[in-house]
This record gives C-alpha cells, structure tokens and sequence, in this order.
C-alpha cells in the first residue's frame, strides 16, 4: 500500500449518534470520494447550499468544539475527532453527509470512527498526495497559553501540555510522531470536563447531549467514570486528538514541529490563519515518485489496515 497517493475508504459507512453539546440525535454517512475531491461535508436534512468544505478560514467558532460554515452561514460542528480519525489514517478524500448540525460525539473520542474506517477499508488511487512543509516558526501568545510551529524534516510532530489545579489531571506533557508513533491510545482518548463547570457549559447552550458514557468527567479530584482512564495520559491525549483533527484544516498533511501549552481549537485555528497569512511561512508539493523516507507512514497503522 503506497503511502505517498491519495486514500479514500473502499465503501461506505453509517453511524448514528447524539451530539454532546445540541444533545440532538444525527445520522452520519461517509462515503467514498475521488481523488483531489478532500474531505467535504454535506448537511442532508438541508435541500440547497448544504455543503462545507473544513478548512480554517472557514472556521466560525472555536468554543469547546470546532464550528465550520459555508457561505450561506450552513454550520456543521464538533468535527474534530472524525477530523483526527482521517487525518490519522491519511484519508485524504471523503463525503461526510449528515442530517444534523453536530457530528454525533460516540463515546467522546475517534475510536469508533476509527473502526469503522479500518473495518471498511481503505482505498488507494495512483494520484500523489499533496503536503505542507514549514519553512520558518509560526508562534503566538495568549497569557499562559501559548502554541508554535517550526520545521521538521519528514514528520509531523505534536508536544501538547496540559496544566490544572486539580490534583487528578494535574499537569500532562506528551509528544508524538503522527506518521511514526502508533496513535491507538491518541484515538481512544475521550474528552473531558471538571463537574463544576458543567453549569457554566449548560448556561451557554453547551452539553446538553454530555454524559458519563461520552466525556470523562472529574469531580473533587477523582473520576466519576467507574471504568476508569484508558491511558494513563487520556487527558493530554485527548487534546492531541483535537490538534490533529484541527490541523487538518489546512487541508493537507503538514510537515512540520508543533508545541503547544494549554491551547485548544480556538489556539489552533489562529496558528493556521497565521501560517497561511504568508506564503514564505510554508510550501506546498506534490509528491513525485517515493522522495521521502519511510518515516513518513505510520508503521504499526499500515499493518492494522492491510
């Protein structure tokens, strides 16, 4: 299987959900694209003007979730984590049709999209894919939060950190290698949120769809889920996950050295209208023939899907 041309999944996929914030039930299809298509979303339950193409400029709220829009002001939200599971997976083209406006939360992480997307198979075309490479870091501060991006050789590496007064999560640091590293427990990891803030999030219009069965939820410094972590960095991990799935707003893969200290979507999203701001921040190829070294698959996900 040749790493280095488009993907797509060999048929299609149904999936039926909840989503965490609207609390609202959706139906989700993925169907399979032609190359250079990318990855579009289509709000069926809408006759005209129903399609949204993710990508950072179209980016319009960046609240506990990522928000997309088109045009005609047709939102689909909560995207992150299909985004991550295809980007993971290096599925380049897709139909997302969905008769909602919140992709279904599952159970607050990509396993099951991953899953399903592995179950289903992957498709190869012969037409090369297309890569971002950074040329010179792009930073931005925002009090104690702060997130950049810098060159790398072949790989797109992500060091996320977490920092809470809460004696459980406490402070969180990982690294990895998203073409090296084996992601399963970057996959599994679900979102999470303190119990105190749970009013806040209804206050604004938010969780209404959120339980124990689709977020980690904290309370008094102990987790109220009785099947406990998954990994023992699932908080951190999980912020990795919405990384990659906002990453992939720029609509290719990305070569380059991402550290971030206690950002989010909206942190994310900036960085990339940041990057994109200027054409001497970054280049964008194709891919001629096999030109890059192995380190550029992800081995172990490679063995999963063949």
């Amino acid at each position: 299987m040749s790493i280095l041309t488009q993907k797509t999944i060999s048929k299609k996929i149904s999936i039926e959900g909840i989503g965490v914030h609207t609390g609202l039930r959706a139906k989700l299809v993925i169907l399979p694209a032609q190359p250079n298509t990318g990855i579009l979303f289509k709000r069926v339950d809408l006759i005209k003007n129903n399609t949204i193409v993710p990508t950072y400029n179209n980016v319009v709220d960046a609240t506990l979730c990522t928000t997309i829009s088109n045009d005609n002001g047709v939102k689909v939200s909560t995207i992150e984590h299909l985004m991550g599971a295809f980007y993971g997976l290096g599925i380049d083209n897709a139909i997302v049709e969905i008769n909602s406006q919140e992709i279904p939360i599952m159970d607050g992480s990509a396993k099951k999209f991953v899953e399903l997307i592995v179950e289903a198979g992957i498709e190869t075309s012969e037409v090369p894919i297309k890569i971002i490479k950074v040329e010179q870091q792009i930073k931005i501060i925002e009090g104690d939060k702060t997130i950049s991006i810098n060159k790398s050789n072949v790989s797109l590496d992500i060091d996320f950190e977490i920092k809470y007064q809460n004696q459980l999560i406490k402070s969180q640091r990982n690294k990895v290698s998203i073409f090296e590293d084996d992601l399963t427990d970057i996959y599994n990891s679900r979102t999470f949120c303190l119990f105190e803030d749970i009013e806040k999030l209804k206050d604004m219009g938010l969780g209404k769809g959120g339980s124990l069965e689709n977020a980690l939820v904290v309370k008094n410094n102990s987790l109220m889920n009785e099947e406990g972590l998954r990994n023992n960095k699932e908080f951190v991990n999980h912020k990795i996950l919405d990384c990659m799935g906002d990453l992939y707003l720029s609509g290719y893969r990305i070569i380059g050295s991402l550290i971030c200290s206690q950002g989010g979507h909206n942190l994310t999203n900036k960085l990339l209208r940041k990057l994109f701001s200027d054409q001497k921040n970054y280049s964008l190829f194709e891919i001629k023939g096999k030109n890059l070294p192995h380190s550029f698959a992800n081995k172990n996900q490679l063995k999963s899907i063949a």
